[in-house]
């Protein structure tokens, strides 16, 4: 049994006689009910997602699934496919099946990608928590902007936008989180 507590990004419960996997937590509001946790959950049967709130305190049944590593071999379209590294098998996923973690992933990268199987079919992906990208366009950084939480949009090489701090230019490799989003720091490589 799993609480609302215990629920994080990539968990698998049943909710309403429905398997769902977390994709995004969209965060916690407290009230007069108590505490309410917000996620962005995707159907693991139909696909669908959709917003649902959580009591504090609620128990959920885990869903079982399976676990596979592998690495991400090439991009066809909007189609990511992965190859097995013990067996050299060949697994297809849609940009819509890998949600926001379609933008933190690329072809050139040599990374160990755990793909979540649900009565063998995949479900979803659990990408490393930090990520290195390339920013490709960004307004121009501004000297003696080296403090404060001020951000501004930034393309990075797999195409998605991400906040970054003023003083990070075009060009730059930064380190990603890719549970939020979030801008960690600068790489250091």
């Amino acid at each position: 049994m799993l609480t609302t507590a215990e629920i994080k990004v990539g968990a698998a419960f049943m909710y309403e006689n429905q398997p769902l996997m977390v994709q995004r937590m969209l965060g916690q509001k407290s009230g007069r009910a108590g505490m309410v946790t917000r996620l962005r959950v995707k159907n693991v049967v139909t696909g669908q997602t959709q917003d649902v709130g959580l009591d504090a305190g609620e128990k959920f049944d885990e869903v079982d699934l399976d676990e596979k590593t592998m690495k991400l071999s090439y991009i066809d379209g909007d189609d990511f496919v992965f190859q097995d590294q013990e067996t050299w098998d060949e697994l297809r996923m849609s940009k819509e099946d890998l949600g926001d973690n379609a933008g933190y992933i690329s072809p050139d990268d040599d990374v160990d990608i755990t793909i979540t199987f649900y009565n063998e079919k995949p479900v979803g992906v659990k990408l490393p928590v930090n990520v290195t990208r390339q920013i490709t366009y960004c307004e121009p950084g501004v000297k003696g902007n080296t403090s404060g939480k001020t951000t501004k949009p930034a393309t990075i090489d797999t195409g998605i936008e991400v906040n970054v701090p003023l003083f990070i230019d075009s060009g730059e490799r930064i380190v990603i989180d890719t549970r939020d989003g979030s801008f960690v720091e600068r790489a250091k490589d």
